[in-house]
């Protein structure tokens, strides 16, 4: 586990905290966002084209606070899944795994999601 923000980082639909991955061997950003009171993580690659979905820095909610948007070309994803919710989705977001405990949001590793030092 590595600690990624305080969890008063993370406001319901509100602003993401982004940070760096090592994916099945290559860079990309991720994003981290707090909805109906659960953590939840993604890699910032939009399924319909694989590039960044935020329209400003760490913004990936909708107005409503209820969708996640890809600002390119509108695609919704569910917050809770990343499941593909509307638009020009070609399958969901890939998910990163999240815990919070003590007040703390914690990021879970695995074989394809490693921090940016992780030793090759």
């Amino acid at each position: 586990m590595i600690e990624l923000c305080n969890s008063g980082d993370l406001v319901d639909g509100g602003e993401a905290v982004a940070f760096d991955v090592v994916y099945d061997g290559r860079t990309c950003r991720a994003f981290a966002v707090r909805f109906q009171g659960q953590v939840q993580a993604y890699l910032n690659r939009c399924s319909h084209v694989a590039m960044e979905m935020d329209f400003r820095p760490n913004r990936f909610f909708d107005t409503t606070g209820q969708w996640l948007i890809c600002a390119t070309h509108g695609a919704l994803y569910r917050p809770d899944t990343g499941a593909c919710a509307g638009g020009p989705c070609n399958g969901g977001l890939i998910r990163i795994a999240l815990s919070e405990k003590d007040g703390v949001v914690h990021w879970h590793t695995d074989r394809n999601t490693q921090p940016l030092d992780f030793p090759s």
